[in-house]
């Protein structure tokens, strides 16, 4: 069974920047393309970034593009999303999964961006 927990959200003012993380267990980590996906108040959940099995191949959604940074460590398990000079508009549930349509995920970890 896929087991995600994120962790690492948290309050911070615009321009801050947080460090998000997903444990992940029940399944081979090191075989699965990894994703982060969000969902903003009063909006669809929306694809971030993705990440290839070593860790050399990424991908950003246009509106976090030079400002997030997506990682992995597969002898930990642990999959990561630095998040630079953050918006108000980035304010959502941020989410790991193991597909970009966010179909398995965990259970989220919030992230508020308010002055």
């Amino acid at each position: 069974e896929v087991q995600l927990v994120e962790s690492g959200g948290g309050l911070v003012q615009p321009g801050g920047s947080l460090r998000l993380s997903c444990a992940a267990a029940g399944f081979t980590f090191s075989s699965y393309y990894m994703y982060w996906v969000r969902k903003r108040p009063g909006k669809g959940l929306e694809w971030v970034s993705s990440i290839g099995h070593g860790g050399a191949w990424t991908e950003y959604a246009t509106s976090v593009k030079g400002r997030f940074t997506i990682s992995r460590d597969n002898t930990k398990n642990m999959l990561y999303l630095q998040l630079n000079s953050l918006k108000t508009e980035d304010t959502a549930m941020y989410y790991c999964a193991t597909s970009p349509s966010g179909t398995a995920r965990g259970q989220g970890t919030q992230v508020t961006v308010s002055s």
